[in-house]
């Protein structure tokens, strides 16, 4: 099986089971985006709840309908940020977010010149090929967008 059909089934999979999917009741200090992609109807809501001094992410949900691209890139989004809490131990600082919005929006804007790396970007690696289709990547960054969106508003 090659690299490529291995990222396939794993977008696809975290379109079947997505994680974090289903927004919670807006409590303490957060915020909710809504972004939609009017070219093909994708659609993301994220919400985000903020550690009460505003600097870390405590809580991060999402809900959206649209391509497997879009609910897929979400969901990764998501369980990105829930490992960094579980790996360190401390909920992702605002500061790492929004760095890793910009890293993963110069990734997908380079058309494939600009792999994203395994490490850094979890399962969300996988949608590095999308940046070699145009039309694609506004379904990629819709999630990656609200969250920059929320943590502007928050």
């Amino acid at each position: 099986m090659s690299l490529e059909s291995l990222y396939q089934e794993l977008i696809l999979d975290h379109s079947k089971r997505p994680k974090g999917k289903g927004i919670a009741e807006a409590t303490g200090r957060s915020a909710v985006s809504h972004q939609r992609n009017p070219i093909c109807g994708d659609e993301v809501t994220l919400q985000v709840r903020l550690t009460d001094d505003g600097n870390a992410i405590r809580d991060i949900t999402w809900d959206g309908a649209g391509c497997s691209i879009s609910q897929a890139s979400a969901s990764m989004l998501v369980a990105l940020v829930d490992e960094e809490r579980e790996i360190s131990g401390e909920a992702m600082s605002v500061a790492d977010a929004r760095a890793l919005v910009e890293k993963f929006r110069e990734a997908l804007r380079s058309r494939g010149s600009i792999p994203l790396d395994e490490e850094t970007f979890g399962d969300a690696a996988a949608l590095s090929g999308v940046s070699k289709y145009t039309a694609r990547v506004k379904c990629a960054m819709l999630a990656w967008v609200a969250l920059e969106d929320t943590l502007a508003r928050a």
